[in-house]
């Protein structure tokens, strides 16, 4: 299969943070132990990082036993879960898109600290991301959002909880949600800068003792049987990512079933591209998208 020219669907901004990006792995990353691997990871979205917005805090404290870092602010409660392949990645991570969201949307916004494999097996992540909205929901009204590997839980999670009233929408941001690799834009974009087909498929079995278990929606929620009940949804794909028909295959299987989804594709954009929110005009617009989509469920549920 011919694969896509890169030089030309990325832009000079985008590939400066591709570039950056890569300068933050010593060529070695792979052989280091798991907790090298999370701490390099940590530096490299720190160097992305800028200071909080005017009027943002944040404090740490647990929530339905899970480590969460909170950022205040009104209500609905906006509940994030990172990504980083259910390896790496935490409340550090994604701290500066936490706060941006928080800014942007004036919302209270909870990070939640799952657990990580391969110390923490499926489905500890799921079972940490459920209690924590479920704990969150009691509260008020919620919104969920994640990227890459949180995005899949935030799905999950939605499945599980699916018809809880308190559960206004969710934004997926380059999801990983079980669709077939040996298809579409697995295969278009299997050597993209930022993720591989090979990433995809060394992250789809780190969470399980053997290979991923094939019709779980809690761990592929493209799998699932049903998808009523759902909330408003918004999935959100980046054009270069091996992931990218994920995020529409979901949306199309929302609608299908008579609930309402969006889908969107982020040109010339890759997998990561959060980190790149205040360098990269694309993904500076594809922010926004995000924050305005979150106060768009706010303002539908008529829970400002």
């Amino acid at each position: 299969m011919t694969q896509p020219d890169y030089q030309t669907l990325i832009d000079a901004p985008t590939w400066a943070f591709i570039e950056k990006t890569n300068a933050c792995y010593p060529e070695n990353t792979a052989t280091l132990s798991i907790a090298d691997q999370r701490a390099i990871y940590d530096r490299m979205c720190a160097a992305f990082d800028t200071p909080y917005p005017p009027g943002v805090t944040s404090h740490d404290h647990p929530i339905a036993g899970v480590p969460c870092r909170i950022y205040p602010g009104k209500q609905p409660t906006v509940l994030y879960l990172h990504g980083g392949g259910y390896v790496v990645g935490g409340l550090h991570s994604h701290d500066g898109v936490c706060a941006d969201i928080r800014a942007a949307t004036g919302l209270t916004v909870v990070s939640a600290d799952y657990r990580l494999s391969p110390e923490h097996k499926h489905p500890a992540a799921f079972d940490d991301a459920c209690a924590v909205a479920r704990a969150l929901a009691a509260q008020g009204p919620l919104i969920l959002v994640g990227d890459s590997a949180g995005a899949n839980l935030a799905a999950a999670t939605c499945h599980a909880l699916r018809g809880n009233p308190q559960i206004k929408g969710q934004v997926l941001i380059y999801p990983g949600l079980g669709g077939d690799l040996n298809q579409g834009s697995y295969l278009t974009h299997a050597h993209a800068p930022m993720l591989t087909r090979d990433d995809v498929l060394y992250y789809k079995d780190i969470r399980h003792d053997g290979p991923a278990p094939e019709g779980d929606p809690r761990v592929s929620p493209l799998q699932d049987t049903d998808f009523t009940g759902l909330p408003p949804t918004l999935a959100i794909a980046a054009e270069c990512d091996p992931l990218a028909d994920d995020a529409r295959a979901y949306a199309t299987k929302i609608t299908k079933a008579g609930g309402r989804a969006h889908w969107v594709v982020e040109p010339g954009l890759v997998h990561g591209y959060l980190r790149a929110r205040h360098s990269v005009p694309r993904a500076q617009q594809s922010f926004a998208r995000i924050t305005t989509a979150i106060s768009a469920f706010v303002a539908e549920s008529g829970t400002e």
